[in-house]
């Protein structure tokens, strides 16, 4: 089974003026917590593992 890909011929994405500083710590910001939220899962899901003991009946 093929994928499409579509090819867009456009020489930028969004508007043409730049962003605003405020744009910039926005997304700046969003992204931090992003990582950091990734981040705070990824170490609970190795504590669980590590937390669990085999037991045997």
């Amino acid at each position: 089974m093929k994928t499409k890909k579509i090819e867009l011929d456009v020489d930028f994405i969004g508007e043409k003026d730049a962003m605003t500083i405020a744009e910039e710590k926005a997304l700046s910001e969003f992204f931090k917590n992003r990582k950091v939220i990734s981040k705070k899962s990824i170490d609970n899901k190795k504590l669980k593992s590590v937390n669990r003991k085999k037991v045997t009946v």
